[in-house]
């Protein structure tokens, strides 16, 4: 099991997709250990509700631009020493509504705080995707592996464009020795997550709440491993730290079926909804599991929330933050 790095090793950072789920944990772990931070998203996907408790802070600042676009990097001003590069949308409703801006994220954005961190000779740390093995003929995921994925479907805008972006990253530790390492993660899971972004946990939970059937693609047959936001960013600080210029998978040990994953979710909710079975999406992953080997050895990470108890964590934050579903009308 890890402890959180204390106290961690920088003094001024820069958190891009910072108002969204993950880049909201990290703003929030970084300033509290005592490091400055700019907060930058241009609220596509994001939202500034998840760091408002933060603005107002000593050595918080929210920065609202497209990394993207040309005009960001010279708003930060640095000196940074660390850049963590999170800004892409993540769920499937957004990537396939933002299609053009997601691929923008993974290249320009990409190659536009990479020349930040070298700038500043900072840390950097690009988050890449589980989805990078797209549907993968190799379980568990090792980052030696290559990955099957479809470069013309649905998905594609969002692994390619993460792909491409671990292209960029090794491309600029190779020519220019940057200090850059990438990050692979795995069905990262918890508080902040959107109700009705069209991933599975918040999905489950908000039907489960409403009294909604639980909509399970396929047969629920495909599995899944979850992990606890707090131990996805301890994985994400700790290599960060590292140094390392290789990928490192930061994902669950622990593989559940969705359909599973769905009913346990009903039982700890204590709701009447029952289990929907709707049309499975084009390249949906069949098994989805990271080997977590190179994570362990190279830094002592594991998770140590189960994925249960985490799942009730998840449903407290969504039960205080959701509107209560309307009564039936009476007849």
């Amino acid at each position: 099991m890890t402890e959180p790095i204390s106290p961690l090793p920088w003094r001024r950072a820069v958190v891009t997709g910072g108002a969204g789920f993950l880049g909201s944990h990290l703003c929030e772990r970084l300033l509290s250990s005592g490091a400055e931070v700019d907060c930058v998203d241009n609220l596509l996907s994001g939202s500034r509700a998840n760091v408002a408790h933060l603005e107002g802070l000593p050595g918080f600042r929210f920065v609202e631009c497209d990394v993207s676009g040309p005009d960001c990097v010279r708003r930060l001003e640095g000196p940074y020493d660390l850049v963590l590069h999170f800004a892409c949308p993540a769920s499937p409703a957004d990537y396939l509504r933002l299609p053009l801006e997601t691929l923008d994220a993974g290249s320009l954005g990409t190659r536009s705080m990479l020349a930040v961190a070298e700038r500043d000779g900072a840390r950097f740390l690009l988050a890449s995707t589980s989805e990078v093995y797209g549907d993968p003929l190799q379980h568990p995921q090792r980052e030696d592996y290559w990955g099957n994925v479809n470069p013309v479907g649905p998905r594609s805008v969002y692994d390619e464009a993460k792909r491409f972006a671990e292209a960029l990253v090794t491309a600029h530790v190779r020519a220019r020795g940057a200090d850059a390492g990438i990050v692979r993660l795995f069905n990262t899971y918890g508080p902040r997550m959107r109700a009705h972004d069209g991933r599975m946990v918040p999905t489950f939970v908000c039907q489960a709440l409403a009294g909604e059937p639980l909509t399970v693609a396929g047969d629920g047959g495909q599995t899944r491993s979850l992990c606890y936001v707090d131990d996805t960013i301890d994985g994400v600080l700790l290599v960060a730290a590292s140094h390392s210029v290789r990928p490192v998978n930061i994902g669950g040990s622990d593989e559940v079926t969705v359909r599973d994953i769905a009913r346990r979710v009903v039982e700890l909710t204590g709701s009447s909804s029952r289990i929907e079975f709707v049309d499975r999406p084009v390249d949906d992953p069949q098994r989805r599991r990271p080997d977590t080997a190179l994570a362990r050895e190279l830094l002592g990470w594991a998770p140590k929330v189960p994925w249960e108890e985490g799942i009730k964590h998840t449903i407290a934050y969504f039960a205080a933050t959701q509107p209560a579903p309307e009564p039936a009308p009476r007849l």
